[in-house]
Parts: C-alpha cells; structure tokens; sequence
C-alpha cells in the first residue's frame, strides 16, 4: 500500500517477504555505524545468514514486519514478534534508513505494526531503547498511547497498551492532516514546472498550457520538455527535465497515455513532487486507458509523486507571490479567498468563468478529473490551514472516502464554510441499496456542517456571500425595498426557506422615496437590534416618480453592509456596490441567505460526541453473523438490544404450543417480513386471551396469508417507529429513523445521518422527521421517552460502525413509550465485509 511521510511524499509499505533478503542486507550496509549500534546494541556490521533467515521469514501472526520502499530499494523494516505462545504482549522494533530518518516513516509502521497485531489478539507492545535514541523514543511518547518506562542495564523498558484511544486517533489524524496538506502544498507553490507535450507550433493542449503558464506570470522557472526543440513558445526548452538545471517540482502533462510513463520517469529525475496530468485516455475510456491509469498512478507513487488527474482541467493559485495558472483556462478569477475543487474539468472551466463574471476571487483551484490520487479530500486537508483560503467551494460527482470526507468537513467547518454542489446520480454499477434522495443527502452534508447545492448558480451564490458578507446571528431578516411586489415576494421566499421576516418588516418606502429615504430605511434596518440580516430590494421607478431620477440608491448599500450583518441585494437598476452580494432576482437572494443560516445554526450548536455505550461485545455480534446468515436477536443482544421474542409456528397447534409457553394474552402475525405490522391488512391479530381466539383468528389468517405464523407475548402499546441501517453507495453506512404507518412510508418520511452517530446526530434523528410530534405528546398523548430513543439509535450506529458485514438493518416497529420502548421485529441482510476506508492505519 502506499502511504505519506510528513514531507509529502508518497513511499510504500508492504509484508516483508523471504525473497527481501538481498534487499535487507543492502540496506543495513547503508546505514551509519550510529544507526547499527541504537537498533542492535551493537556495532553489527553485517547480518549472520542465520539471523536474515529469521528477519525475513515471519508467520504473519506471532511475528510480523513490514517494509517501507522508496521505488525499489528497502529503506525501513519494523517488526513485532509475540512473547511466547497466546500471550498478549510482544516485542516491537524498527530500523530507518538514514537518509529517510525524521521524515515519519517509524510513527508509519508503529501503526500498522499495532493495527496487525490486535487483530491476533496482542494488546501490549513492548520495546527496548537505548537511552541516546531519542527519536525512537519520541516515536512511543509522541503516539498518544500510555507509554509506561524502567530503566534498568542502561536500557529504557517500555509498555503500552495498543488499543485505539481518542489520544491515539487525535495523533494519528493530525498526522494524516500534516502530511496531506504537504503533499498539496508542494503542488500548488512549486519552484520550478515542468511541461510535456507542448508543440513548436503553438496547436494543442500542450502548447494552451505553456501559454498560459508564461502569461500568467508564474513566479518560478518554466521548463519545456521537448525530444528536438531548442525553444518551444519563446521559452528554453530541454530533452529532459533535470537537464534545465532548476528546482522542478511539478510537471504538468499533456501527452499521450501510451507516452506518460516515460514522463514520470523523467519528471522523476528531475526531483519532482508530483503530476498535473491534463491529458485524456485513461479510465474514462475503457478497461485499456484504466490500464494505463493505474501504471502511472503506481509509477508516480514509487517515485514520491502525488497525481492530479489524468483527464483534468489543471491548477492554479493566484497568490501573487505565486501567479500559477495551469489550467486550459485563459484567464483566471481575480485573486480572492475562495478555494475551488472540481471533480470535472469542462465543468471547472464553466466554474472559473462564472467566478469572474460574479466577481468571486479565487485564492486556489484544482480539477481532480478522474481522481486516480489527489481527492477533495487532500485539498480540505491543505485549505483547512492556508492563510489565503477563507471559503471551500467543492463540485463532486462522487465520493471516493465518505466517511473521510464527513469527518474533515466537520472539522474544518468549524473554521471555514465548505460549500458543496453534489450530484445525486450514481455511476452505473455502484450499490444495490435504494439511492437516498435529495432530502436525505443534504441532511447527510448538513450533519457535518456543509452547505449543499443544486447548482452552480447557487454555488457561486453562496459563495459570493461567505466570502464578502458575516454570517447572520439569528433567522430574522429585514426586508427593505421600494417595491410592494418585491418585498412581498421576499417574505414569501423567507417562510418557504425557513427565514423569519422581523418585526415591523416587510419594509415598503414607497416608489416615489429618494435615494436619502432610502438609505435611512436601510440603514435603520442593518442597526435594528431585532434584525439579524437584511435584504434590500430596489425596482426602476416610473417616470416622473423622483424629483431626482439620477440618485444613486446602490450608495446605501455599503454604509448597511458596514453594520456587521450580512445583506444581500437584488436591484433591478444600478451596479451594485463590490462587496455586496448581488442577486438577479429575490428568490435567488433569499434562498442564499437561509442557506449560510442554516450553516451559522449548525456553528451555534455545539459539536456532539461519540458516547460511552455499556452492554456492547463486538465479538459477539460477530459470533451472530454466521457464514449462513444472521442471528438478528444475538446480533443486537450484542449491543444492548432486547428484541421481542417471536415463536414461529406453522399451524394453529404450532402456535398453541407457543402461547402457552409465552404466557397469555399474545400477538399472531403473519410470518412474512412485509407483513408483520399490516393491522390495516389484517396481519396482525392483537390481545388473543386464550387458545379459542388464538385458533379463531389462525383459521382467519391462514387463507389469507399463508400456514406460518409468529406468536409473540403481548406488550404495552407505543408510537410505532422505525429504525433503519442501510450501506449506501455513497455515503457508507447510514442510520434512518421514522414513524411507521403507510401514510410516513409512501411519503417517505425518514430522518438519515452517517456513522459514527454522535449524541447530536441520534437526537436530530428523532426529532427531524415531518410525524415527530406525535413523539412529543400530540393532542394530550403522553410523550414518550425520547433519550431512551436516542440511546437505541446510537446503538443501531454502534453496530454499522464495527461490523461491515451487515449490509441492512430493520427495527420494524419499534414501539416507543413513556417508560421505554419495545423493538418487535428485527430483519439483517449481510454480505461481504464493506469497506471501510477511514478507518485502520493510515494510507492513500
């Protein structure tokens, strides 16, 4: 697999195997004499045949170790070997190679190392250190583990125990964070570029490339790499890239997928850090240009390269001690504070252009195009610290790590707003489960702060707003204009998008007040202390309506905006101000505002947190999911779930039988799954007293809905609600929560959040759906116990979260009630273990 060191750069890790021998030796010949003597406590200059043996040849259980490569030589071994047999400790060591010492490479294998030894059983690492190794034993110290020290024979003993912790994750996550943004940042500010595929003539990409390249004023050196040309567009131009004799450390490439590995080779020579590749050909057109793909991903990696791309509009930073425009974009946005990502290369030039004519500054941009490496993931990582970031604009057509991608941005939005515009197709093939729908997936982006779009028109429209205006204090919005049409379509858009039209508003001054009216309304609006956003709206007035037709009324609108709360401005004639966000009509403007609202709601609540559960054993509820299927009971038992107990019978002695074992009075129901809860079908025969109605009301079933039956003990009646789990495609595991009933399933009346749940996101579940208030006490019910739905909720997200193998879940009906609840029936679809890509050690 292929992971970052803290410098950026990309080396692989991989199970040592017995033909590594040769490599190995060569390795320990490189090292310093210092390094021989901290690893070995002795000089060693040479590994005895004997010990090589036993170095490469391990059992992948007791004894483990990885190797690090940087292309093709070994530059780092760690290794864990068990202190006898089923013991729960073992001995950890690694050695790095001097040239690659301080750059993260032990912090690497130090997880891998403890994420491969739990899986056997090990919780405790221990490790001998010479007291003048400092780095290694910074390495244990600096991981978040309890680290417990003797010193004793001039030799540091260490323990620990192994088990993630929040200190460990907080640790690892940070590293995640460092390395990431690096990588990113080495593409976005290089020293020196160089360019494949760029033609004498002036024709094609490449040539488009250069061009812009040179014009833009990139601030470092500009190197073509053409077979014959002396000069290509003006420019030197070099057979090679490291023949320029320049720092290089970006190439940016336009040739022809038969042709990139070569370039990496090249480009490797030439010390750089990683591919902008614009050319077309790859995975987009068929198993062969796949091929292809993945031979250059894998070639730039064992070179130390990130890749941008292939199929890519390029990148670019505006940084004016930067000037990069590597794209196939003329001209750029002016420069602002706006990081942009697209996914699509024709869809990021009809974004960088819509920027400009907006007005939007840009700060970065980066097409991924087919995403073969760098993601949206890896520029939230570098946008989340860069200075001159202030908002995320993202334009995704799928994920590639949801869960990474949720947890980012609900770290990063606390400090800086991600604005997503997220198709809801699905590529063809992917999933078998239902796609959520667009309800569903913008309460998935809003559960981690991000504010989801429908359109680019919208994304520029939020956009422009972050980026020029503050966020709103509250939903109360003035509405001031001098049209009676207009702010009466404003109030109507505030209520449909949730916004609340302050007291004393809709303010209408009339189309016959002057610009000085004018201002004074606005401005008495911004200052209104019951106003926490203000919308100016101006109409044309009539002729003859103004004694002074040439008044400026756009004046008003900077001193408004100077207030601190944000304003937003449709004005049907005039230009609006810079810095005021502009909006062609009212619905536009509003629909903007209660989007950056309902943002600035998600800041003012504070972050949940993953709860302590009791009454869960993971591994036995991977004891209940057996090679045949699933124990839905034991599986939930497993996490503190009491499900109902259902006897199934397939004849009225059948179920006679298991009455009386349950205990009178009972339920009988129809076996199968869609028909449990059908009381509207007759299904359901609830309150049987005794073994005449129980047969009765089997003779009446039967016909109907088959022999099989299930009899159930009679409990106190509730609010029927469901709980789902589904795998979704696209988001990973996700938890639903509901009322039952007919009526809430056709209107598909379901709250979703992502796993892991937090105590925020079980709550918002039970109190999201259109038919929650019937939880509360509708119409004098008594309200039932909504933490111990909460609780139940997080338990469901427990179970997704540890075991991927359960591909759907159903609590169906969950009788909810003062005093608790009650989960009768309980339905598990699994299947292979899902992938979970956020989880384990890390990597790319």
């Amino acid at each position: 697999m292929d992971v970052l060191l803290s410098d950026g750069t990309t080396v692989q890790l991989r199970p040592i195997h017995p033909d590594d021998a040769a490599a190995i030796v060569a390795m320990h010949s490189r090292f310093s004499e210092r390094t021989r003597y901290l690893r070995y406590f002795s000089p060693y200059p040479r590994i005895p045949e004997r010990d090589l043996h036993r170095f490469v040849n391990v059992d992948h259980r007791d004894r483990e170790a990885f190797v690090v490569l940087a292309g093709d030589l070994i530059v780092a071994v760690g290794r864990y070997e068990r202190l006898g047999p089923a013991s729960p400790e073992a001995e950890v060591a690694f050695v790095v190679e001097d040239a690659y010492q301080g750059r993260g490479i032990g912090s690497v294998l130090l997880e891998h190392l403890a994420d491969a030894a739990r899986r056997y059983g090990i919780v405790h690492f221990v490790a001998e250190v010479l007291p003048a190794n400092g780095a290694m034993l910074r390495v244990f110290s600096d991981f978040g583990y309890q680290v417990q020290r003797q010193f004793a024979d001039g030799v540091v003993h260490l323990t620990f125990p192994i088990a993630p912790t929040e200190a460990t994750l907080e640790v690892q996550r940070g590293r995640e964070h460092r390395t990431e943004a690096r990588s990113i940042a080495r593409l976005l500010a290089p020293r020196g570029i160089a360019v494949y595929g760029a033609s004498t003539t002036g024709q094609g990409v490449g040539a488009a490339l250069l061009g812009h390249l040179r014009d833009g004023g990139f601030t470092g050196g500009i190197v073509p790499v053409h077979p014959t040309a002396a000069t290509v567009a003006g420019l030197p131009a070099y057979p090679s890239a490291a023949d320029a004799g320049i720092d290089v450390d970006l190439a940016v490439v336009a040739v022809a997928p038969e042709a990139a590995m070569e370039v990496v080779a090249d480009a490797a020579r030439a010390g750089a850090h990683g591919l902008v590749v614009i050319s077309a050909g790859f995975a987009e057109a068929g198993p062969a240009g796949a091929a292809h793909q993945r031979a250059l991903v894998r070639a730039a990696h064992l070179a130390g390269m990130r890749v941008v791309g292939p199929n890519c509009l390029g990148v670019a930073n505006t940084d004016e001690t930067v000037r990069l425009n590597a794209t196939l974009a003329p001209v750029l946005p002016a420069p602002g504070r706006v990081g942009v990502f697209s996914q699509s290369g024709a869809f990021g030039v009809a974004l960088l252009a819509e920027a400009s004519r907006r007005g939007l500054g840009v700060s970065s941009f980066v097409s991924a195009g087919n995403r073969a490496d760098v993601s949206g993931n890896d520029l939230l990582q570098y946008w989340q610290d860069d200075p001159g970031t202030d908002v995320i604009t993202l334009y995704l057509e799928t994920f590639g790590n949801p869960r990474k991608f949720a947890r980012l941005a609900r770290r990063i939005g606390r400090d800086k707003p991600v604005v997503a515009l997220a198709s809801l197709a699905r590529p063809p093939g992917v999933g078998d489960a239902p796609a959520l729908d667009a309800v569903a997936v913008s309460a998935l982006f809003a559960q981690s702060g991000v504010i989801r779009v429908d359109t680019v028109a919208e994304l520029l429209d939020v956009g422009v707003l972050l980026a020029h205006q503050p966020l709103p204090a509250g939903r109360r919005v003035a509405v001031v204009g001098n049209s009676s049409a207009l702010t009466g379509l404003a109030a109507t858009a505030c209520a449909a998008q949730g916004l609340t039209v302050a007291d004393g508003y809709p303010h209408d001054v009339g189309p016959r007040a002057g610009a000085a009216a004018y201002a004074a309304a606005l401005a008495a609006a911004a200052a209104d202390e019951r106003v926490d956003a203000v919308v100016a709206l101006f109409a044309p007035p009539l002729p003859g309506q103004l004694t002074d037709p040439e008044a400026d009324f756009t004046a008003a609108l900077p001193d408004a905006a100077a207030v601190g709360k944000p304003v937003v401005a449709t004005f049907l004639a005039g230009r609006v101000p810079a810095g005021v966000p502009a909006y062609p009509s009212v619905e536009e403007a509003v629909r903007a505002l209660a989007r950056v609202s309902r943002y600035a709601d998600w800041l003012r609540r504070p972050p949940g947190v993953l709860p302590e559960l009791d009454r869960v054993d993971r591994a036995a509820g991977q004891a209940a999911l057996r090679a045949d299927g699933a124990d839905p009971a034991a599986l939930l038992r497993a996490y503190g779930i009491d499900v109902v107990e259902s006897v199934p019978a397939g004849s009225a002695d059948e179920a006679l039988a298991a009455a009386e074992r349950l205990g009178w009075p009972v339920a009988l129901k129809a076996a199968a799954p869609g028909l449990r809860h059908r009381l509207d079908l007759g299904a359901v025969r609830l309150d049987l007293a005794d073994p005449v109605a129980l047969r009765r009301a089997y003779a009446e079933m039967a016909p109907l809905f088959g022999a099989d039956v299930l009899v159930q003990p009679m409990v106190p009646p509730g609010v029927a609600c469901v709980v789902e789990l589904v795998e979704d495609p696209a988001f990973g595991p996700v938890v639903g929560f509901g009322l039952g009933g007919v009526a809430t399933e056709l209107l598909g009346d379901r709250a979703w959040r992502a796993v892991p749940l937090t105590d925020r996101d079980a709550a918002e579940l039970v109190d999201e759906p259109r038919a929650a208030p019937l939880l509360r006490g509708h119409r004098g019910a008594a309200p039932v116990d909504r933490s111990a739905l909460v609780e139940l909720l997080l338990r469901v997200g427990r179970l997704a979260d540890e075991q991927p193998r359960v591909r759907s879940l159903t609590l169906n009906p969950v009788l909810a009630r003062p005093d608790g609840f009650a989960v009768l029936h309980a339905t598990v679809r699994t299947g292979a273990e899902a992938p979970r890509p956020d989880t384990g050690p890390r990597r790319l």
